[in-house]
């Protein structure tokens, strides 16, 4: 790990500035991971011959992108931010790029169990709106393609150096701010990214019925982030839960499971039904 002690030692966050404007390396991650979950969604239709036209597909994720963005800023406020108050009675501030000074630093603050909601029913309008495109095949192929770009997200993460890992005497550790840490954003690319993607693209071939690949995703993720959460530290201002280990995330991941499991549970019983 001697190689991202040096870049980490050296790395410079903001890539390049546009008209006075910072561009920031996990910025251009985040537009890469999107890039990539459209690509490789446009893949699978084409390769696994489903119906469901690109222009389908690239309209589609025009309504989820709002949906993600829009879940993952009102997720981060409502699950993680102790500025809940304030933002709720200054709601014009929720997506304001620029700091107290008027610098320009994005958006910070997102939540993925947020973009999920917020992805949910970005899909669910969609579908209103396009009931031809069946909302079941259209839900297997986003579990394909969001896990490669999610892997891109927690690479910008690591970047960033943020969502960073537990302190560890490991050697494989980071220092950041003088602590050696647990890569712990690079755990859960390859844990929530590419073994997921992996466990579903092998069995997207054995699905017994549309719609049962985004639940498997479900689950696996949740499971996935819940054993994660061990070697990622608490949000500062939240800090365990309950016990002494017990993080936001792995709540709302149990909860994101449990629904995974009894939706399941739901259709396969239905199946067997007809």
């Amino acid at each position: 790990m001697e190689f991202w002690n040096h870049i980490y030692e050296h790395f410079n966050p903001i890539a390049f500035t546009v008209f006075s404007f910072p561009v920031h390396w996990y910025g251009m991650m985040y537009v890469l991971a999107l890039v990539s979950a459209l690509y490789v969604a446009k893949r699978i239709v084409t390769k696994d011959n489903l119906p469901i036209e690109q222009k389908q597909l690239d309209d589609y994720f025009i309504y989820i992108e709002v949906g993600i963005i829009l879940g993952a800023r009102l997720g981060y406020i409502l699950f993680y931010d102790p500025n809940t108050g304030y933002y709720l009675s200054h709601p014009w501030q929720i997506f304001n790029p620029f700091d107290a000074n008027g610098d320009f630093v994005g958006i910070r603050g997102m939540s993925y169990h947020g973009a999920v909601i917020g992805w949910f029913l970005g899909s669910l309008y969609y579908h209103k709106r396009h009931p031809e495109v069946s909302f079941g095949v259209i839900m297997d192929v986003v579990a394909l393609a969001v896990p490669i770009g999610y892997t891109f997200g927690r690479i910008g993460n690591f970047l960033n150096q943020e969502l960073v890992g537990r302190a560890t005497d490991m050697p494989w550790g980071i220092y950041i701010d003088g602590v050696l840490r647990h890569p712990s954003q690079l755990y859960e690319a390859l844990l929530e990214g590419l073994v997921v993607f992996l466990v579903i693209y092998l069995y997207r071939s054995h699905k017994r019925f549309n719609g049962e690949l985004i639940l498997l995703y479900g689950l696996l993720y949740s499971l996935m982030r819940f054993a994660a959460e061990f070697w990622r530290q608490p949000d500062v201002q939240l800090g365990f839960l309950f016990g002494g280990w017990l993080t936001m995330g792995q709540t709302l991941s149990a909860m994101m499971m449990l629904t995974a499991v009894v939706l399941w549970f739901y259709f396969n019983k239905k199946l067997r039904k007809q």
